[in-house]
């Protein structure tokens, strides 16, 4: 019996220590930064292509960096709204909705084509419309497809520019509710397949889909291509500063626009590089999305 009263404090004071090595453990494991990005493509493509960017980001920040993939444009908002990612790769409309929502939020690099993007409307060959200087107004009545609702160049800029040429809504120029694909390469695949007669997507995506194959030119062609505006960012949340230390958000800028590898870039459809941006690179978007009540 006595034996067994001295072992007992013993074999508790153990679970005690290997309780508390367990809680310091938890404690000194580095934070782990996470980021995201908009779903505009095929999702297995853009965990393809944002791993690697993972990687190259833990090398030199010298932290855990992850990519963590969202269903849609507005659960990529929301995951930074929420503080679930830290860093995301927004278009110009999703950038200003997620930095409206968190004061401090700040856009702090672009694709240095992002200040000058460009959408293109598309129709299928099947529909006789030609290519021109002017916004295409044999396109009303058609059958007309957007990208992601809240996408800048596949739906904001689009519907700012039919508006405009048009004197009417996307609804009533087209005689019918408004489609959305879900993504750009959707849009050239529906109307590529004569599902719509036109629709209206980002022009890298568009250029790209033609060059690997993926898209038939003899069966959809450009036949405008709208005035440039900026788009696409990569936006930081301010708590990255109070989660890691008070240099966070600069180093991830450098460590951004410093990103020379080309497989990296061409990863992010960026083989230009990146370059800085702040807030005020969007201003026009956000008066935009305020007219249009993409922004509330």
């Amino acid at each position: 019996m006595q034996l067994f009263r001295v072992r007992a404090p013993l074999w508790i004071l153990g679970l005690l220590l290997v309780g508390a090595c367990g809680k310091t453990q938890t404690h000194d494991a580095a934070p782990e930064l996470v980021f995201t990005a908009i779903p505009d493509d095929d999702p297995t493509l853009l965990k393809e292509r944002f791993d690697p960017v993972a990687k190259y980001l833990t090398e030199k920040l010298g932290v855990p960096v992850r990519y963590f993939p969202t269903t849609s444009y507005q659960a990529s908002v929301e995951a930074f709204k929420n503080g679930d990612v830290l860093l995301a790769w927004f278009g110009g409309l999703t950038g200003v909705q997620a930095r409206a929502a968190i004061p401090g939020s700040k856009a702090i690099a672009q694709g240095a084509v992002d200040p000058k993007f460009r959408s293109y409307f598309i129709a299928g060959s099947a529909t006789g419309i030609s290519p021109g200087e002017f916004f295409p107004m044999e396109l009303e009545g058609r059958s007309f497809t957007f990208g992601a609702d809240a996408s800048t160049s596949g739906r904001l800029m689009p519907e700012y520019f039919i508006r405009t040429a048009t004197g009417r809504s996307p609804e009533e120029f087209f005689g019918k509710a408004n489609h959305y694909s879900g993504s750009h390469d959707k849009t050239a695949e529906l109307v590529a397949s004569g599902v719509f007669a036109a629709g209206a997507l980002n022009f890298r995506t568009y250029d790209r889909l033609i060059a690997e194959g993926s898209i038939d030119p003899d069966k959809v062609q450009v036949v405008w291509t709208t005035p440039e505006y900026a788009d696409y960012n990569w936006s930081a949340h301010p708590d990255l500063n109070s989660r890691f230390d008070a240099d966070m958000i600069a180093n991830l800028q450098r460590a951004l626009i410093e990103m020379s590898d080309r497989t990296l870039l061409e990863a992010i459809d960026r083989p230009e590089g990146l370059i800085s941006a702040s807030n005020a690179d969007f201003a026009a978007i956000e008066e935009l999305a305020r007219e249009l009540n993409f922004l509330r």
